[in-house]
């Protein structure tokens, strides 16, 4: 890759398929989402699972970001060779392993931030037993009804805080939640009311309201500007958007403001076997299809089905050797699928590369 910087990736010296990384579009979208916090009087804690780069955690965290969002005990220590300071596991940690590496850090950094999330007695006595010379801070996490973790009820939420608090070894932060599984504004605001009523309930100084998700951030701009806590945003698709999924699904649909795609495939016509079919060098392997196939760039491509290695498209007037592009539906499933990214600007020259450590 450094072979070709300052190239464009169309010279000869970049193989295909390829994805590549606009650097418009992600510094437009890390300024972007920074400024929405800032304006709405909450803090930024992306979600680093969606691109897990050392690159990018800089950009957004040079742009104010708390610190970082991650999924696992393994994705904190990542990111934590990135040099970051603030970790969020916005998730239930039983693993020893992890919670060993974790008690670790934090007697071996006073300054170290360590926050993970509890919905149960038991997952807080794993926590405690775990704990070494300073207590984990948790955030008790309260789910809604078809969603994944979290107590289901205030009432449930609130002897989970009860038992946090009489438990040495864990101490309580605030509360999370994860709005991103509903389906309408209206549930939304009603699971945020929730959240909102079970910070009351919590008698700690300066408590912290996490919740996630690149949906619904409008909502909770709105919903939470009075809340007595410090909101902690999780939000991590936004930092490259998509052409698919969020693209449909972006508040910035419903508010003044965008986000751009930052993300883009190239890949080869390998073959045209039929009238009007074209088997291209692009599959599973190489971009994501869990929520929604490629967008193709040219006009009249169909995308009929990906297959590990090859993706099969319905055109006319292709040839062996042509370049198609194709933006992406779901960057959290995109980056995954490559180690090192050109980053490029308008005229597809490459001015730096992306890393990424999956």
């Amino acid at each position: 890759m450094p072979a070709i910087l300052g190239q464009s990736i169309f010279d000869g010296g970049l193989g295909f398929p390829a994805m590549v990384v606009h650097r418009d579009a992600l510094e437009h979208n890390v300024a972007t989402m920074a400024a929405f916090v800032r304006d709405h009087g909450m803090e930024l804690a992306p979600h680093a699972k969606t691109h897990m780069s050392p690159e990018i955690s800089a950009l957004q965290l040079g742009a104010g970001a708390w610190g970082l969002t991650v999924a696992t005990t393994r994705q904190a220590q990542v990111v934590r060779g990135f040099g970051v300071g603030r970790i969020l596991v916005a998730n239930q940690i039983v693993d020893p392993a992890g919670l060993a590496w974790a008690a670790g850090e934090l007697a071996g950094d006073p300054g170290f931030e360590f926050l993970s999330f509890a919905d149960s007695a038991a997952g807080v006595d794993l926590l405690a037993r775990h704990a070494g010379a300073r207590p984990f801070r948790v955030l008790v996490e309260l789910g809604h009804e078809g969603g994944r973790a979290g107590c289901r009820t205030l009432s449930g939420l609130l002897e989970v805080v009860a038992h946090v608090q009489r438990t040495p070894g864990v101490e309580l932060a605030g509360i999370a939640g994860y709005e991103g599984g509903l389906k309408s504004s209206e549930e939304v605001r009603k699971y945020l009311h929730l959240l909102q009523e079970a910070v009351e309930h919590v008698r700690v100084k300066n408590p912290i309201l996490s919740v996630g998700g690149s949906q619904w951030f409008d909502v909770i701009g709105r919903e939470l500007v009075a809340t007595q806590a410090r909101i902690l945003l999780r939000s991590g698709a936004y930092v490259t958007h998509d052409d698919g999924y969020y693209r449909e699904r972006t508040p910035f649909n419903r508010i003044e403001g965008e986000l751009r795609p930052a993300l883009e495939v190239w890949a080869h016509v390998l073959s045209t076997p039929e009238p009007g079919l074209a088997i291209v060098g692009m599959g599973k392997r190489d971009a994501p299809y869990d929520e929604g196939l490629p967008i193709p760039r040219r006009g009249g491509v169909t995308i009929m089905k990906m297959q590990d290695q090859h993706t099969v498209v319905r055109a006319d007037g292709l040839k062996p050797g042509d370049l198609l592009a194709f933006g992406i539906s779901h960057p959290c499933t995109a980056f995954d699928k490559w180690r090192v990214l050109p980053l490029v600007d308008r005229d597809y020259r490459v001015v730096d590369t992306i890393s990424t450590n999956f």
